[in-house]
């Protein structure tokens, strides 16, 4: 699970949507298994990564996390340059956060390849009681876009690995076709050619 294990293939997935909608938790699940109650929200830019194996391959997950905060979006040209797969996360128990996932889905594939793996994911699925998105309506809608569709629990930890494993499994799969050749996943003979720390902030105005 640490970022240290040697790896054949590097992808970069990135986590958007709207500020407050678990996007920090899922990352901190899935990369370190934590769970943060009192998650701030997160100001500019960090990653973690994790290595997975997948179909016989070591994939190391390098995973982008940024605010959903209007006065921080300067930084989306150079946060999405070189993704090959997106988490769109929505509150299932906020509609707008819901309802915004059709403008973050034209930001990202404006900044981003045409061919990204997108997954739209309904979080906080522990809180049913509070439901307001119904998992019917953001099934058809991930279906009208082609999107890929889970609903997780970062506090929970339900279906937090299958939603970044599907993503992952998914861009290896598109990457060996031809129809989306124009993916490209970054290759490594060993883990020595990158060296970066985990969770790295990054502050600068890009």
């Amino acid at each position: 699970m640490g970022s240290d294990e040697a790896y054949n293939l590097v992808f970069k997935v990135v986590l958007i949507g709207e500020s407050g909608v678990g996007k920090s938790n899922l990352l901190a699940r899935f990369t370190k298994n934590e769970f943060n109650h009192d998650s701030r929200t997160t100001i500019g830019v960090e990653f973690s990564s994790r290595t997975v194996q997948l179909g016989g391959f070591a994939i190391k997950a390098q995973i982008w996390d940024t605010a959903g905060l209007e006065r921080y979006r300067a930084i989306t040209s150079a946060y999405y340059r070189g993704a090959v797969g997106a988490l769109l996360v929505y509150d299932i128990t906020k509609h707008l956060t819901y309802e915004s996932a059709e403008r973050w889905l034209k930001e990202l594939y404006d900044h981003a390849d045409p061919n990204i793996v997108v997954m739209l994911v309904g979080n906080k699925s522990d809180l049913e009681a509070e439901r307001s998105v119904p998992t019917e309506e953001a099934q058809a809608f991930a279906e009208k876009n082609g999107l890929l569709f889970l609903e997780t629990s970062a506090l929970a930890s339900t279906n937090v690995e299958a939603a970044f494993n599907n993503v992952l499994a998914e861009i290896r799969k598109k990457g060996g076709s031809k129809q989306t050749s124009s993916i490209s996943a970054v290759s490594l003979n060993n883990s020595g050619a990158e060296n970066t720390e985990d969770r790295r902030p990054c502050c600068r105005n890009i």
